[in-house]
C-alpha cells in the first residue's frame, strides 16, 4: 500500500472533498463569507485564498494519499490568514502559534496511523517555520461533522485548554512535546480524524 503526504496546492485543490473545496468557513470573514456564498463563488474564493498563502507563506495543508487515492487532509495557517478566526469569543490565536485549521479522514482509514503521520507532519513543518505550538478553536457542544474539531477529541490527544469557553475554548499543543507521543495518544488522534468528518456536512456560513 503506498501512502504518500503531499503538500497543499492549486493543482491537487481537486482533491479535496467537494464540500470542502465550497467552504470558506475559515478563509473568509462572516460577511465575506455569507457573500461568497450568496454569489455562487466560494470555489473561486477558496482557491483565491490558497494561493495568496502559497505565495506568501507556503504551503498551508497536507493531502494523504493511498495508492494515489486522495484519503484526508489537514488545513492550517498563521492566524492573520484566517480571517474567521476573530469572530470567536476566545480569540486571537496566540503569535507564537499556527491555527489548525480543520482536518478530515475517510472514514475507514483511521487505525493505521495516518493521522498520526498527518499531525507530525504538521508539526514539523511548523517547527521548521519557527512556531511553538499549534492552536485550534475546539467545539465543546460537537454533535456532527462540521468545520471546527471536537474539543473533547483535541485534549484527549494532548490539547491543553489555554482560554475556556462553553462552546468555543481555545486549544494549544506544544510542539515540543508532540513529536515523542506514546502509542495511546498516537491512536487517539486517529480516531480525531477518523471521526471529524464523513463526506463532510459543513456548518452553514
Amino acid at each position: 500500500m503506498g501512502r504518500r503526504l503531499v503538500p497543499l496546492t492549486l493543482d491537487n485543490l481537486p482533491d479535496l472533498p467537494k464540500r470542502c473545496r465550497r467552504c470558506v468557513f475559515w478563509e473568509l470573514d462572516p460577511v465575506s463569507g455569507e457573500a461568497a456564498v450568496k454569489a455562487g463563488r466560494p470555489e473561486l474564493e477558496k482557491e483565491a485564498w490558497i494561493s495568496a498563502v502559497l505565495l506568501e507563506w507556503g504551503s498551508c495543508g497536507r493531502i494523504v494519499y493511498i495508492d494515489d487515492v486522495p484519503v484526508g487532509y489537514v488545513l492550517y495557517a498563521p492566524p492573520a490568514y484566517v480571517p474567521r478566526s476573530t469572530a470567536f469569543p476566545t480569540s486571537p490565536v496566540s503569535r507564537d502559534a499556527v491555527q489548525l485549521m480543520t482536518a478530515w479522514l475517510v472514514p475507514g482509514y483511521q487505525g493505521q496511523g495516518l493521522g498520526r503521520v498527518m499531525v507530525q507532519t504538521v508539526a514539523k513543518d511548523v517547527l521548521r517555520r519557527g512556531f511553538k505550538a499549534i492552536e485550534a478553536f475546539g467545539d465543546a457542544r460537537w454533535k456532527e461533522p462540521a468545520c471546527l474539531l471536537p474539543a473533547e477529541h483535541l485534549l484527549a490527544v494532548g490539547f491543553k485548554t489555554v482560554r475556556p469557553h462553553p462552546s468555543y475554548p481555545r486549544l494549544r499543543l506544544e510542539l515540543r512535546t508532540t513529536l515523542s507521543w506514546r502509542q495511546d495518544v498516537e491512536q487517539a488522534i486517529d480516531r480525531l480524524l477518523g471521526a471529524v468528518q464523513k463526506e463532510p456536512a459543513l456548518r452553514p456560513l
